[in-house]
């Protein structure tokens, strides 16, 4: 068998999400776990040790931001990178910002852009990336000028592929 890209568990409320979100990152070489909420990713989280979460933001039981803030509060997965995956609204991104999420992706979102996000997820380095003035390590898909607030702060452009400064124009 040859070596995966890494353990995502993916967890959102979406049968078809979850489907399409594994599909995408299997064909690129990473092991996919999927939990269907928040409380089933803390019951799973420890047993398959991932090397990145991500959350949707609505669903039943415990949503995504009080989830992040639970792996982000015990010691055990409190390193664990965390991308958001859903349509949220400017609070949902406050929210995430303030409980620690690193990455965010609106839905819905081109598979290129979100193996991009997994795999710099998978690459950085949790503790240095959790300084305070930054907003998201990796942001896909919300309204550019209010994701990056400090300069050393990158997104994808959405043309190019490339990295651009968020003060920079973009393609």
């Amino acid at each position: 068998m040859a070596a995966t890209s890494g353990r995502v568990l993916v967890v959102d409320d979406s049968e078809v999400i979850r489907r399409l979100i594994k599909v995408n990152l299997e064909l690129e070489g990473f092991e996919v776990v999927t939990a269907a909420d928040g409380a089933e990713c803390l019951e799973v989280v420890r047993r398959v040790a991932p090397d990145v979460v991500t959350l949707d933001v609505m669903m039943p039981r415990l949503d995504g931001l009080r989830t992040a803030a639970r792996l982000r509060a015990a010691w055990q997965t409190a390193h664990l990178p965390i991308a958001i995956v859903s349509a949220c609204t400017p609070a949902d991104l406050e929210r995430g910002e303030s409980v620690g999420v690193d990455g965010y992706l609106a839905k819905p979102f081109d598979p290129a852009d979100l193996v991009e996000l997994v795999r710099r997820l998978r690459a950085m380095d949790r503790p240095a990336a959790a300084g305070a003035g930054r907003r998201f390590a990796y942001d896909f898909g919300s309204s550019a000028g209010q994701a990056a607030r400090n300069p050393r702060d990158f997104a994808l452009s959405e043309q190019s592929q490339e990295l651009v400064p968020p003060d920079e124009a973009r393609p």
